[in-house]
């Protein structure tokens, strides 16, 4: 009996319920790194806040969410919001847990990234006289937002993996698709590995998209090449 089956395998690559996964797995990326920016967006100004009562909530709930592994808060999530009369459904638990967690990680690359502008820069957009909110989003979001891209592009490629974890809550993403075919056919090297291409080729695709990012933004302060 072989111990990999290759015919199989190759099976497994073009098999409908394991891409309808792997584009569910998409989907649950971009809509948490859609939703772990802007809220991310928020707590990093908050936690940049002059004001000891906005910037202590905002270090407190960055300090939990990076210092508790997600599978515990999708658990908490699923499982303990019920408790409290709060019931999601399968997707709702996961979109709600995945943002609340990625949002935490982004909140610190956008504040490390407003940090890093110029003070000079800065400086300049206060001689001129202009509103805050202006100065944010015309002065120092286009600068920051060149330097976040590594790190968001980084974030965003952990995030398409930690997808994964939510089959533990019966998710149907790609994870717990090759799980449930892994039982249906008992070929758990062939299934997993073709689950494993499937995520090196979105990964690749990102990381590709992310480079041709950082090129367009390299030659200044948020400039096209």
């Amino acid at each position: 009996m072989s111990l990999f089956n290759v015919p199989d395998f190759l099976g497994y690559l073009v098999n409908v319920f394991l891409m309808e996964g792997a584009l569910i797995t998409l989907a649950l990326t971009i809509a948490t790194a859609v939703g772990g920016m802007i809220v991310g967006m928020g707590v990093a100004l908050l936690r940049m806040s002059s004001n000891p009562v906005l910037r202590g909530p905002a270090a407190f709930y960055i300090w939990v969410m990076r210092g508790t592994p997600l599978l515990v808060q999708l658990v908490i999530v699923f499982t303990g919001l019920p408790q409290f009369g709060i019931r999601l459904n399968v997707l709702e638990s996961s979109l709600f847990a995945l943002i609340l967690n990625e949002a935490a990680y982004l909140a610190e690359i956008i504040r490390a990234g407003f940090l890093s502008v110029p003070q000079g820069q800065r400086e300049a957009a206060d001689a001129l006289g202009l509103p805050r909110w202006v100065k944010l989003w015309k002065v120092t979001f286009p600068q920051a937002f060149r330097l976040m891209i590594p790190s968001l592009g980084n974030s965003v490629n952990g995030l398409l993996k930690a997808t994964s974890l939510t089959s533990v809550i019966s998710m149907e993403e790609l994870m717990r698709r090759s799980q449930m075919l892994m039982q249906a056919k008992f070929e758990v090297l062939e299934v997993f590995c073709a689950a494993a291409i499937y995520y090196l080729l979105m990964t690749t695709a990102w990381g590709f998209f992310q480079q041709w990012l950082e090129k367009r933004y390299s030659a200044g302060f948020g400039t096209r090449k």
